[in-house]
């Protein structure tokens, strides 16, 4: 029996079939969600601007390359248990009454979500409206938000009053997500704006954090961010003799490998960085 879904639902259901099957055609889609071609129209169109696929006659075709950003809820949805652990072990080196800026992303959401509970009386900086919403009931937390313009999908405050808001504090640590770590290209991400804010916050920050999952590894995306040297800490559940971990070692980086799925190896992993 067909069942209706929502426009996001719709959306993302698009976005994986246009992954998966390389290309995707407007009246099969119409079809299975018993809606207009009008609308699937609509919706390739906004899944066009976010860099997902390219319209062609009939239909759309996916896009390939470094400036591809899956969306916000494949990404929360990708490597989620593995997130987690990292989240936790980077949750594990926040110190009591630190300054802290959280990044905009799934893995620094999974880092917000970590950190609640622990009682460490943070004051958290983010362009993150989602992860300050999991901490601002957090007991003698303080959450401040940047400003100014509100990126649709991630609910990532970017532009230049987000970098402005950044510029005014002199923070302990900043936990970044990002979307590659190579050996010779160091890090980077996405997009341009979102990328700004991330450059501006690691000169904010005595310590940077760089929290990402294996997937992230050996990957150079559209913009540069940083060099590994610039980094001082990255936590991955990749394997420690990954070429880009062994880079960021030989650049003077700590590396702590989260090794496996449950507290022991994690505690493992901890004691082996």
């Amino acid at each position: 029996m067909w069942v209706a879904v929502d426009v996001r639902t719709r959306r993302d259901r698009i976005e994986q079939r246009v992954r998966s099957a390389r290309e995707i055609n407007f009246a099969d889609l119409a079809a299975e969600f018993d809606v207009s071609e009008m609308t699937i129209r609509r919706d390739v169109e906004a899944l066009e601007s976010l860099g997902v696929l390219r319209r062609v006659v009939g239909g759309a075709i996916a896009v390939q390359g470094k400036d591809t950003e899956p969306s916000f809820a494949t990404r929360v949805a990708d490597a989620a248990q593995e997130k987690i652990h990292i989240a936790d072990v980077v949750a594990d080196l926040i110190g009591v009454n630190e300054t802290l800026i959280l990044d905009s992303g799934s893995t620094a959401l999974a880092v917000a979500n970590s950190l609640k509970g622990r009682g460490l009386g943070l004051t958290v900086v983010t362009p993150s409206v989602l992860a300050a919403l999991a901490l601002v009931d957090e007991p003698d937390t303080t959450v401040v938000l940047t400003g100014r313009e509100l990126r649709a999908g991630e609910l990532s405050l970017i532009g230049p009053g987000a970098e402005d808001t950044l510029a005014n504090y002199n923070c302990d640590t900043f936990v970044m997500g990002v979307a590659g770590i190579d050996g010779d290209r160091g890090i980077s991400d996405y997009h341009q704006a979102e990328s700004r804010v991330k450059r501006t916050a690691s000169r904010r920050a005595d310590r940077v954090i760089v929290a990402a999952d294996k997937s992230k590894l050996g990957r150079v995306t559209f913009v540069s961010i940083a060099t590994l040297s610039q980094v001082q800490t990255i936590v991955s559940d990749g394997p420690a003799d990954h070429p880009a971990l062994v880079a960021a070692r030989a650049a003077g980086v700590e590396v702590i490998c989260v090794a496996g799925q449950d507290d022991s190896s994690a505690e493992a992993a901890m004691g082996s960085r």
